[in-house]
Formats: structure tokens, sequence, C-alpha cells
């Protein structure tokens, strides 16, 4: 388990909600023998979210996966000890596959750093003829707390959101190659690596969070040149 968190004296700012809000969902359950592609890609610079998650096989395929994206903190359950918490993306999947030709897929999900995130990307990829995998992709960049003004209210949406994080959870029985990616870059002050590949017959279990603490912005009324 890897868990990257930076505390505020790097802090990005969270981002606001929009006032018009855009959802997306995508839900696929499917059991059968034969050739396969499937593919879900989400790009959207309001939330510095960049998402991409792709598989294409030959063989008997058991799946049940489904991804949900939204503008406005979103209310998911199954990030921590299956409680509800806002999220601006959550993917959730649970696959069996067998077959010669091998199962090939990847996901990659970035907080992109020019569209106002934190710089840092996940990348997961696979080659297997098996697989038994059950995983999750969490993503929170917007502040839930954009359109209240009660400051209890505030407080208690701020406590409950992971805002500001990407993070991948995984468990995978394969015979293949399974590899994890994954980069956090702060200019001129931090640069975070992890890679890790396994080729053969193993048991995984990987759960990889990078997090932010959102930057206050702190205004200090009458303050002069000696402040």
């Amino acid at each position: 388990m890897f868990l990257f968190s930076l505390g505020p004296v790097y802090a990005t700012p969270a981002i606001n909600e929009q006032g018009q809000d855009g959802d997306f969902s995508n839900t696929l359950k499917v059991t059968g023998t034969g050739t396969f592609e499937v593919g879900v890609s989400v790009k959207d610079r309001q939330l510095a979210l960049e998402y991409d998650n792709f598989m294409t096989g030959d063989g008997d395929l058991e799946m049940d996966t489904g991804t949900v994206e939204a503008q406005k903190s979103a209310k998911i359950p199954g990030l921590v000890n299956g409680s509800a918490v806002p999220l601006d993306l959550f993917e959730n999947t649970r696959l069996t596959y067998s077959g010669k030709t091998p199962l090939v897929g990847i996901k990659h999900i970035s907080s992109n750093s020019f569209w106002g995130g934190i710089g840092a990307d996940i990348t997961e990829t696979f080659s297997v003829t098996e697989m038994d995998r059950v995983g999750s992709s969490y993503f929170a960049s917007a502040n839930p707390a954009s359109y209240t003004g009660d400051p209890n209210k505030i407080a208690e949406l701020l406590k409950a959101s992971p805002v500001q994080t990407v993070g991948i959870d995984t468990r995978n029985a394969f015979n293949g190659t399974w590899q994890t990616d994954a980069h956090m870059h702060k200019m001129f002050s931090k640069d975070l690596k992890v890679h890790e590949a396994f080729t053969g017959k193993f048991d995984v279990e990987k759960r990889l969070v990078f997090h932010e603490n959102p930057g206050e912005e702190k205004v200090q009324p009458g303050c002069g040149i000696d402040c």
C-alpha cells in the first residue's frame, strides 16, 4: 500500500464546483466466450481530470463494471470502509478471465496540474491469460462546500471530503504480466515515482493514493506593510 500526502505548504486549492452540473454514468455486466473490447475515457478540464480504461481479449469473460463521474461531488459508497464520501469519479470492476489469447488492459487516471490539479497520475497495465480481479479507481478535486454559507455545514463537508485525491485499490490473481507506474510532480519541490512489475503467476493486493490537503486562502483585514 502506498499513500502519498502533501501538507498545506505545497497545497493546490480545491476546484470550485460548477454552477451547471454534468454527470456521466456507465455500467456493464457481461458473461460469455469470444472476442471483446471495453473502454471508457473521460477528460474534464473543469475538474483537472483525465481518465482512460480499456481492455481487449478473446476468451471466457465474466465482468461487472461501473463508472460514475460528476462535476459536483457525488456521494458514492465504497471508498472508505463502505462509507459514502464526496467524489468526482468512482470506478469499480469485478472480472474473471481465461483464454489462450491474453487479456490486455490499461487504466490511467490523472489530476492534471495545467488544469488546476495536483500533478499526480497512476497507470496500471496487464497482459494475462488468466485473471481474477476486483478493483476501483477514485478521484476528487472539487470543493463540496462551494454552494453553502453555513460554517458548520462547510466544516462537515470538508471533513468528509477526500478532495485533491487520486487513487486505485485492486486485488489481482493472474497468470501473465501486471504492472503499475505512478508519478507526482511539484515544481521545484517534490518528485515521487512508483514502479512495480510482475510476470508469472501472482496474487497481488495494491492500494496507491496521492492526496494533497487543499490550500486555504487567508485574508487579514487591515493588513499593511508591517503585517
